[in-house]
């Protein structure tokens, strides 16, 4: 019996040594693996896995005792089973840096946690990571590994939970992951993960969450996805998944979770994602979804999260939608939504989010949305709403942003919307409102950006703005806001967008604004904003962008903008700066746009300029700046744009503007530059407009133009250019319009589009063009050949006649010298007849008198206090407007016939397009002819009193003609030497041709402006449009002209003589009250945006042009330059 015992004791001690002896084998080994990845690892790792080390307990210690100090249980992020064995390693978040491929997989055989997220593990995930096959979580997420994902993981048959994102693997998702049965979630989200999804994930019975957002997965989602049951979560976001989103989603009922965001998703949007009455976020934004919002979408009453914007979805706003009470965010934004808001969405008083923007909305804003007190963000912009902006968001006090530009919304801002102190932005810009800023906006303390741009915003601004605010957005541009700046506009130093263009602010720039280091943008142009523009303006460290155009600053150009480091856009034009352009420009390295034009800036243009090697845009016209342009041009190899006319230029124009690589505009127009047209400039290939009217270049059209197949717009005009028009440009194909007028060209015109349906008025005043060009007559084709032949044949016969003519000629002259002195004698008592350009003028008469039957009544076309005009068809074919004057009083019949003769003299070197072109005149005793070209649709009064005339005469042709009168006038006014002053700016003196262009006509009353002289004269002109002054003054100048322009430019807005609203809009005090609607044709319809803008332009230059004070006017040069500029083309 005891010896059965003790055999039994042995036996147990036995067993029990055998098994401590396997335990203390396996721990040893687990540890020897975790020693040996620890050594892999970079030293900042090993360091703080100090704990990872043996720890002998005594010298005199076992071998076994020793085996058994060794298991790491004890370490730092070790976990242990019962047994000794590691379960878990967890070093979440310890700065780790190494790779995985130092760890010994095999050895750890009950590892069943791995958390090694939030590190900088890097390189690849080791294929021996099967060998751990209990295991159940493993999370590699947040670190740096690459390459593929090993299919092996799908041998981990125990594992629930993998997490691998925010990593920088590639490849594509292993189907062999479709294998863990057991896997409640999966995270690969933010890596580089190309490929399909693979169907086998649809396996994953027990899958509660699937993130593979933000990778480059492509494809479509699998058709099956909706036999995932127990998925609560399921985000396919960001990636490029296409097709249609499977109707499989609807089984899905524990699915609160759903994001398919920025993918390419086509098709609509299922009615069965009704049915999953779990969700509560649904994202479908950013896709390419198309069709009706899916009333079945009311059944989602968990719903707190629905966004679908930016695809391209149409119909109405479900009004069923109102129904779901927990909603706290929509978003339905730029889509085709339309129809009117629902009245419904009203009822979501958990609402904090409304964001209904950029759709096809119309109809007023509900009453009812002033219910959502939640409400903290409202976006209605960018549809078509009218009505009032609703005075019930007043009430709404945890609003901090309102969005309702770009609708149609009128009347006033409601009072009340300065109640809502947290208001942090409100943006009601580019609507129809009227009235002044309520005063109330001055209690938004918390109000860091404001825009009302482009609306009918009037009064002064509440002078609190600015001070308690954070303003850092103050957009107020083209309104008609009165009165000084804001004071303290800029107090909290945080101003960076200020806006304020196209008003008619007036006074000084403030104090603080001046000081206003913190300016990114400002827009202050299109004032009457005065003071030094070198003094009321100081250095701004983070400035970018400024244009102070249009308003009366004087001064010299400041240094301190040099000190404006980021300073890229500079514009001043249309201002009073005087001087020259500073040499220390040339520091201002930065620029990209300089705008100087429109000033009195003299002297020549500094070399210096050539430093500004960033310079993309440089408008120095309308200036009196003279001397050559500088050689140092040529190092602004970025110039785009520039335009130097209007100036007093000299000297050939510069070959190095060849080398200008970049330049698309180019004008030198209204200049002196001499010489030939250079080569060089030929080579500007990406050249679109080119402008070198109104110089005096000779020479021929080099052929070397054709390399310029980039230009679209060429003018020569007014120029000295002879010879031939090169063939060249029959091959440049883009060339739409081009103006040769008025030089010394000949022969045929090229077989070009641009030539051929180029308006008569780009091709007159040459010697001898031909083709099939409006207003030319047919060539002779002699060829090449035949022209050498006949010279051979006809210089000796020259040669022979010129002696005979030579002997005859004298003979013949001394016979007529009698004759000549009776002739001149008789010419002294009856009248003689004078020719101008191509007519003979005692056959003309001859001609217009047959013509006219003796000037029959049935040939007037008009009658005016000079005389009365007659249309006559010559035997050539050519129609002239022939004007036969009245007769003169005897007694001053010799005094006004000499002025008259002197003053038609000068009428005749007029070169214009826009002016009236006189084909010549007759002077005789019995009555005086001036005979003009013909114009087919008669005076703008005529065609303005015609109601279908009238409504042919469309804005663009409006505008057209306006711009054309004042290039006209300034042509007069400016180019001309002496100037001329018309004094019978009206209607009935614009005569139209069919091409809708204006052509100023009826000098006879013009006055030769003698410089040196006080220039008083008769009275002259028409009631209506003449200038106030000459009711007390007969002292004449172009200021008069001007007037009369700003007359007819109303008009023509108008479709009828302005009457008494001259007055209105002559004088301060009134004029920003008058409003766009009340100067336009109503015969007309509404303009649409751009066209808008270039009429307000026009009002407002018109306005101008009728201050009482003549200096106070602007000049028609300063006038044509801005239409130009600031008006797109007609």
């Amino acid at each position: 019996m005891a010896s059965s015992i003790l055999v039994k004791v042995c036996m147990l001690i036995s067993f029990v040594l055998y098994v401590q002896q396997v335990f203390s084998s396996s721990n040893t080994s687990e540890a020897v693996a975790l020693l040996k990845w620890k050594n892999t690892l970079h030293n900042e790792t090993q360091s703080r896995l100090s704990s990872w080390t043996f720890h002998p307990n005594s010298r005199a210690n076992s071998s076994a005792n020793r085996s058994l100090s060794t298991i790491p249980c004890t370490w730092f992020g070790i976990s242990c089973d019962p047994a000794g064995s590691v379960i878990q390693i967890n070093l979440t978040r310890i700065g780790f840096q190494g790779t995985l491929h130092g760890l010994s997989f095999s050895s750890f055989s009950n590892l069943a946690h791995i958390d090694l997220s939030v590190n900088s593990l890097f390189g690849t995930i080791p294929h021996q990571i099967k060998y751990l096959s209990k295991l159940t979580f493993l999370d590699l997420s947040s670190n740096f590994l690459s390459g593929e994902i090993p299919p092996e993981i799908g041998l981990l048959a125990n594992l629930k939970y993998l997490s691998l994102f925010e990593n920088q693997l590639n490849g594509s998702i292993p189907k062999d992951i479709g294998h863990l049965n057991s896997l409640t979630t999966l995270f690969l989200y933010t890596n580089h993960l190309d490929g399909f999804i693979p169907t086998s994930l649809c396996n994953l019975g027990n899958l509660t969450l699937l993130y593979l957002y933000n990778n480059q997965l492509s494809g479509s989602i699998p058709k099956d996805i909706g036999s995932l049951n127990f998925l609560t979560e399921l985000d396919l976001s960001a990636n490029q998944l296409d097709g249609f989103i499977p109707t499989s989603l609807g089984n899905m009922k524990n699915l609160s979770y759903l994001s398919l965001f920025q993918n390419k998703l086509s098709g609509s949007i299922p009615k069965e994602i009704g049915h999953l009455t779990s969700l509560i976020d649904l994202s479908l934004y950013k896709n390419r979804l198309e069709g009706s919002i899916p009333i079945s979408l009311k059944n989602l009453r968990n719903l707190t999260l629905l966004y679908l914007y930016r695809n391209k979805l149409s119909g109405s706003i479900p009004k069923e939608i109102g129904n779901l009470a927990h909603l706290m965010e929509i978003d339905l934004s730029m889509n085709q939504l339309h129809g009117s808001i629902p009245a419904s969405l009203g009822s979501l008083r958990n609402l904090s989010y409304l964001y209904l923007f950029q759709n096809k909305l119309f109809g007023s804003i509900p009453e009812e949305l002033g219910n959502l007190t939640h409400l903290t963000a409202i976006d209605l912009s960018m549809n078509q709403l009218h009505g009032s902006i609703l005075a019930s968001f007043g009430s709404l006090r945890n609003l901090t942003r309102l969005y309702l530009h770009r609708n149609k919304l009128s009347g006033s801002i409601p009072e009340e919307i300065g109640n809502v102190t947290q208001m942090k932005e409100i943006d009601l810009s580019m609507n129809q409102l009227h009235g002044a800023i309520p005063s109330s906006f001055s209690n938004l303390s918390s109000l860091e950006g404001l825009s009302l741009l482009q609306n009918r915003l009037s009064g002064p601004i509440p002078q609190g703005i600015g001070d308690s605010m954070n303003l850092m957005l103050l957009e107020l541009g083209e309104n008609q806001f009165t009165g000084y700046l804001p004071e303290n506009i800029c107090r909290s130093g945080l101003l960076q967008n200020f806006s304020v263009y196209n008003n008619h602010f007036n006074g000084h720039v403030p104090q603080s604004l001046k000081n206003c280091t913190s300016l990114v943008r400002v827009h202050m142009n299109g004032n009457q904003l005065v003071g030094d523009i070198s003094k009321d303006f100081g250095v701004y460290p983070n400035l970018q962008f400024i244009d102070l155009s249009h308003n009366y600053f004087h001064g010299k150009i400041s240094s301190n903008w040099g000190q404006c480091p980021k300073l890229g856009t500079l514009q001043m034009s249309g201002n009073n700066i005087t001087s020259g352009i500073p040499l220390y420009i040339g520091n201002w390295t930065q620029l990209h746009v300089l705008d100087l034009s429109l000033n009195h800036i003299l002297g020549a243009i500094p070399k210096e300029l050539g430093k500004l090697t960033s310079l993309e845009k440089l408008w120095l016209n309308g200036n009196q700046l003279s001397g050559a342009l500088p050689s140092k041009f040529e190092s602004l190899t970025n110039l785009e744009f520039l335009d130097v006319s209007s100036n007093k230029l000299t000297d050939p124009i510069p070959h190095i503007l060849g080398n200008l690589p970049k330049l698309y505009n180019l004008n030198l127009s209204h200049n002196n530059f001499s010489e030939g047209i250079p080569k060089p400039l030929m080579s500007l290939i990406h050249l679109s407009v080119l402008d070198l009217s109104c110089n005096s270049l000779s020479g021929e059209i080099p052929s070397e133009i054709i390399k310029m197949q980039s230009l679209e717009d060429l003018n020569l005009s007014h120029n000295y250019l002879s010879g031939f028009i090169p063939k060249a440009f029959e091959q440049m194909h883009g060339l739409l319009h081009v103006d040769v007028s008025y030089n010394e060209l000949q022969g045929p015109i090229p077989n070009s589009k641009a030539f051929v349906k180029a308006p008569m008025e780009d091709l007159q005043g040459n010697k001898g063009l031909c083709g099939n060009g409006r207003g030319l007559r047919p060539c002779k084709h002699i060829s090449k050949r035949s022209h050498k032949g006949v010279l051979v044949v006809i210089f000796p016969v020259v040669g022979s006649l010129l002696f005979l003519l030579a002997f005859f000629g004298i003979l013949l002259v001394l016979q007529r010298r009698k004759k000549d002195l009776q002739s001149k004698e008789s010419n002294k008592q009856n009248g003689g007849l004078l020719s101008v350009l191509t007519f003979d003028g005692r056959k003309m008469y001859e001609e217009i008198e047959k013509a006219t039957e003796g000037f029959n009544d049935i040939y007037c076309i008009g009658n005016g206090g000079c005389g009365v005009v007659y249309k006559a068809n010559l035997p050539s074919g050519e129609i002239v407007a022939v004007k036969k004057l009245n007769s003169q009083p005897d007694g001053d019949q010799k005094i006004i016939q000499k002025q008259f003769l002197n003053e038609i003299r000068a009428l005749t070197e007029i070169r214009h397009r826009n002016i009236v072109k006189l084909h010549g005149y007759c002077s005789h005793i019995q009555h005086s002819l001036l005979v003009y070209e013909y114009l087919e649709c008669g005076s703008l009064r005529t065609i303005m009193e015609n109601e279908e005339a009238a409504k042919e005469l469309d804005w663009h042709k409006r505008l057209n003609i306006v711009k054309g009168v004042a290039h006209a006038l300034s042509y007069m006014h400016h180019d001309c030497s002496p100037p001329i002053i018309h004094r019978d700016i009206k209607s009935s003196n614009i005569l139209i041709d069919s091409q809708h262009e204006a052509h100023v006509s009826d000098f006879g009353t013009a006055k030769l402006l003698d410089l040196n002289s006080s220039n008083w004269t008769s009275f002259a002109g028409t009631y209506g449009y003449i200038a106030p002054e000459l009711a007390y003054t007969m002292k004449v100048s172009e200021k008069c002209d001007v007037y009369s322009f700003g007359v007819l430019s109303l008009e023509v807005i108008k479709g009828k003589h302005p009457g008494d609203s001259i007055s209105s809009l002559s004088s301060p005090s009134t004029k920003e009250n008058i409003h766009l609607k009340d100067v336009l044709d109503q015969r007309l319809p509404f303009p649409e945006r751009q066209i808008l803008d270039d009429l307000v332009v026009v009002v407002n230059l018109a306005t101008e042009c009728l201050n009482a004070d003549p200096q106070s006017r602007p000049t028609m040069l300063i006038i044509s330059q801005v239409l130009s500029s600031k008006t797109s083309r007609a």
